[in-house]
């Protein structure tokens, strides 16, 4: 659990958070330009899908305007003048595509939880992440810096009960997550999916078929119907009835031309015989009266 005391930090955004770095552990520079080469992308950094398309749009923006908000990064320890990204991966890498050179960078001095902070706040406020990739951020954070559920919404800006939900996500199928990675599974897909029987099977009919969420969605009370209903019928079906008892309603169909079952009830029962015109129910009766 994280101490709140001890985490001045939490809840109170990127702006915040980066204003405390400075008073606590000092920026090492304003802005600066830093060569491309000397940064370096973080392992550790939530987002992993880098699309080709949005690339090329961010590539065009900073060919034609630059970079305007400065990369974040800290020093590597083992490699003197060379920098760890924390946020904006996105940006370094665009910037390469573009053929810069140089880029503005701002320096902090901070450790990985608070680096890791960062990136996700950053990402999450600029809706970067998708859900799967938001959601193993706070399960980074929840199984190496013991956040708990709570904690994870103030450092985020979020509820509860949105981190709750949204790291039930990572209970999905790896070939799931990769789907909503990459942008052909949406949030809300991903989330009807937590609870269909066969996810997997499901999500191939989502992108074969184009199943809306409500579809899933619909496909979720089918399946919560059909494991419920054995309960409430199961002392309505029919007991299997024996050789003799079958034999009988044999003979019996036979001599009248009508279909005849007979239900045993200990030493009661009926006997049921159907027909379905009333030419044949006018003939029953006349055999019976007879």
């Amino acid at each position: 659990m994280v101490d709140e005391q001890k985490s001045p930090r939490l809840g109170r955004g990127l702006a915040a958070l980066i204003g405390n770095v400075a008073e606590d552990t000092n920026v090492l520079g304003q802005a600066k330009r830093v060569p491309i080469e000397f940064l370096r992308p973080n392992t550790r950094n939530p987002r992993k899908d880098f699309r080709e398309e949005d690339l090329d749009d961010l590539t065009n923006s900073i060919r034609e305007k630059g970079i305007i908000q400065p990369i974040l990064a800290r020093p590597l320890s083992y490699l003197r003048g060379v920098y760890e990204i924390i946020a904006g991966e996105r940006r370094w890498r665009a910037a390469q595509r573009a053929g810069l050179h140089e880029v503005p960078v701002l320096l902090l001095d901070i450790g990985d939880k608070e680096a890791l902070e960062i990136a996700i706040i950053e990402n999450v406020q600029r809706s970067d992440l998708n859900a799967v990739e938001e959601a193993l951020g706070y399960q980074q954070l929840m199984a190496e810096f013991s956040y708990s559920q709570q904690d994870l919404g103030r450092v985020i800006g979020k509820s509860r009960s949105h981190v709750a939900n949204t790291l039930r996500l990572t209970k999905l199928p790896e070939s799931v997550q990769a789907m909503v990675i990459d942008g052909r599974l949406s949030a809300g897909h991903a989330r009807a999916l937590l609870s269909v029987a066969d996810p997997e099977q499901i999500a191939q009919d989502v992108l074969n078929q184009g199943l809306t969420v409500r579809d899933v969605e619909r496909i979720v009370q089918r399946e919560t119907q059909a494991a419920q209903a054995p309960a409430h019928s199961a002392a309505k079906t029919p007991k299997v009835k024996d050789a003799d008892t079958r034999s009988l309603e044999q003979a019996l169909t036979n001599v009248l031309g009508l279909n005849v079952s007979i239900d045993h009830r200990g030493d009661k029962g009926e006997i049921r015989i159907r027909y379905k015109t009333l030419e044949q129910l006018d003939h029953l009766c006349q055999r019976l009266k007879n």
